[in-house]
This record gives C-alpha cells, structure tokens and sequence, in this order.
C-alpha cells in the first residue's frame, strides 16, 4: 500500500513539476549520479528536492546517488532540504 500512495503522492509541491518533454524523455529514470538540469543554475534546488524526496519517503540511495547529492551539497551551501515525512 505504501508504494501505492508513493506513487499518489499529491501532498507535496514537489511530487510533479512540469518540463518540457524533451527533459523528460532524457531523464527517464535517471537518478542525479546520471542526470542533472541542463541549466547548472537548477542544480541545487533539484538537488535539494530530490534528497527532500528521499526523506520524505525513507527512501534509500545507492552509493553512485550518495556520491553525486554529496558533491552537489558542496557547491551549494546555502540551499536547505525541507521535507515532511509521509504518513
């Protein structure tokens, strides 16, 4: 049932945000280790929605994902992961 209301997920304003096909076509099930915005000045807020994401659902990264959230963390210090975790 949780993966049913994962997949549902409307509490949150960033369960869906709107790109153009092309975006996301080329990021498919991409995780930040293997794609990120083309335009490097969305790094950190999509850095930040993702890790909030991962949080919220007390969902696990990979090693690859980890490295990758870690070094944009680094370039972006003054961005905050806010989250509210799902019920």
């Amino acid at each position: 049932m949780r993966s049913h209301t994962y997949a549902n997920d409307q509490d949150s304003p960033d369960t869906l945000i709107a790109v153009t096909a092309a975006s996301n076509r080329s990021k498919a099930d991409k995780d930040p280790a293997e794609w990120l915005p083309s335009d490097a000045s969305y790094h950190c807020a999509y850095a930040a929605t993702w890790v909030g994401t991962k949080l919220r659902w007390d969902l696990a990264a990979d090693e690859a994902e980890r490295e990758a959230l870690l070094g944009l963390a680094e370039d972006c210090p003054t961005t905050v992961v806010a989250y509210e975790p799902a019920e």
